[in-house]
């Protein structure tokens, strides 16, 4: 609280006039001294108008010299630019009807909005996927006003992304891809979206900085993402605004907004997108073939901990800890080993697990690319070639088929499950119960989609309790053929026991 004092009474008004008369003869004393010392004063000041240049800054923010010769944002130049290239997208799905597992005929029907961008003038709209999942109807609404039915041309899980397609009876602005491996924290962000136009809401713009880059481990419902390396950024990103562009300063698509972190569902500084160079990686497959194609390389992955970099000699807890190898994988063949830490893949550094997952998701199969790795203190540079991550996985009883994909139990929807025996259970400290025990989850799975991780214990599949492994054989054959989602009853590393879902 401030503090006010008086002024002390002791003051007269005849000292008043006395201590006066003395100021004003000192002043005039020291006044004389500066003339007689020729001492140059400063010129009055006089505010002048700021010189022409084409930077400046207004309030710590940076200003730019528009054609009119006025200061402005230069946000605004951008927005201006591109700010038409972005829709809304409205998606007519139809409700579920019957059990929540399997997705069936007879509902009612429902719409969410969302947003995408222009990307090719022919009618390319790059978005997410869950902004378009499930849809039966798909409409676009431009800048100008016009409707147009969309088709899905390819959708991507996986990586939430998806492409739609129009055919637009007008000249549509395009946004040009940029480059997000280049960013900076610090960097400027734009953020535009196109929530809800029939309220008037169309074309929202929010600027902040990247605040983060190689985000993962995000959980944001049963269909998170499988591979998530995110640019976080404080720009808001608001309900609706899904699937809309993130910008760079000179107008460039860095990302693609996808999702926010708050307790109460609306913005509250932390934004996520995708960047944009995973969506360059996979969008030429989404409009070939309909879906990604990803590279592989047979390794199973542990994070390198900090007793473990000191003992390889690494200055910092980085890189990925190799835990085994696919025999005749790409990686076996290039001659990685169980225990190699992986620094460096593509020319890139390698600070874990997911990001190195996600490099190798996004090369092409057969393509050839470097690896340093770290054995026994010593780098070493191999070569790699990867292969398809789909090819291996169905040969390897990554689809419906229980296919003998381990030596002790079956392979199905990409997890490895042997019988849970008591030895497995005085080992996991755990009761012995009636199930099935996980040895090994595939990345990108199905299995892996669901969130069933390595040393899950399996306890009932699609209402049919699992006893033994036999029951688990004959559940899953006669799975056969079926479509939808197939209800489990897992019991998770930790201990929980809860109902988890795996689509067919």
């Amino acid at each position: 609280m401030a503090s006010f004092r008086r002024i002390p009474k002791q003051i007269t008004s005849k000292g008043v006039r006395i201590a006066a008369t003395a100021v004003f003869g000192l002043v005039c004393v020291v006044f004389g001294i500066l003339l007689s010392s020729n001492v140059n004063l400063p010129p009055q000041t006089i505010a002048q108008p700021a010189p022409a240049q084409t930077n400046a800054t207004f309030a710590g923010y940076p200003v730019l010299k528009n054609n009119s010769g006025d200061y402005e944002s230069p946000f605004v130049s951008v927005v201006e630019k591109y700010a038409n290239a972005v829709v809304n997208i409205s998606a007519r799905t139809r409700e579920p009807e019957g059990p929540w597992w399997f997705h069936g005929g007879g509902g009612g029907y429902g719409t969410s909005l969302g947003s995408g961008f222009f990307f090719r003038e022919d009618g390319y709209i790059l978005t997410n996927n869950h902004v378009v999942k499930d849809a039966v109807e798909l409409t676009v609404r431009t800048s100008s006003g016009y409707d147009y039915k969309a088709r899905l041309v390819g959708s991507d899980p996986e990586s939430d992304l998806a492409v739609i397609k129009v055919d637009p009876e007008e000249k549509v602005t395009i946004i040009p891809f940029g480059d997000s491996e280049g960013l900076k924290v610090g960097d400027w962000a734009i953020a535009i979206g196109n929530p809800f136009p029939q309220q008037g809401l169309d074309r929202t713009v929010t600027v902040g900085v990247i605040s983060a880059k190689g985000r993962s481990n995000l959980r944001f419902g049963e269909n998170s993402p499988i591979y998530q390396n995110y640019i976080q950024t404080d720009a808001s990103i608001n309900p609706g605004n899904s699937g809309g562009p993130l910008l760079n300063i000179r107008g460039e698509c860095v990302g693609v907004n996808a999702a926010i972190s708050s307790p109460t569902g609306s913005s509250v500084g932390i934004g996520f997108a995708i960047p944009i160079n995973l969506a360059r990686a996979i969008v030429p497959d989404l409009i070939q073939s309909g879906k990604a194609s990803r590279g592989w390389m047979g390794v199973w992955l542990n994070s390198v901990t900090e007793r473990e970099a000191k003992r390889q000699g690494l200055n910092a807890v980085k890189g990925v800890l190799i835990d085994s190898v696919f025999e005749g994988s790409p990686a076996a063949k290039a001659g990685i080993r169980s225990g190699d830490i992986i620094v460096r893949f593509n020319n890139q550094d390698i600070l874990n697990p997911n990001q190195f997952s996600v490099a190798v998701s996004t090369l092409r199969h057969d393509q050839s690319v470097p690896a340093e790795i770290v054995r026994n203190g010593k780098h070493i540079t191999v070569t790699t070639t990867v292969a398809d991550r789909d090819a291996f996985l169905a040969k390897a009883g990554g689809g419906q088929g229980a296919e003998p994909g381990n030596p002790d139990g079956v392979t199905w929807m990409g997890m490895d499950v042997v019988p849970l025996t008591d030895e497995i259970a005085n080992e996991i400290g755990v009761n012995r119960v009636d199930g099935v025990y996980v040895i090994r989850v595939y990345p990108g799975s199905p299995a892996d989609r669901a969130e069933i991780y390595k040393g899950t214990i399996i306890r009932n599949v699609n209402n049919q309790p699992v006893k033994s492994m036999k029951d688990f054989r004959n559940i899953v054959h006669g799975l056969r053929g079926a479509t939808g989602r197939v209800p489990l009853i897992v019991q998770d590393p930790d201990g929980t026991v809860g109902l988890k879902a795996i689509r067919l």
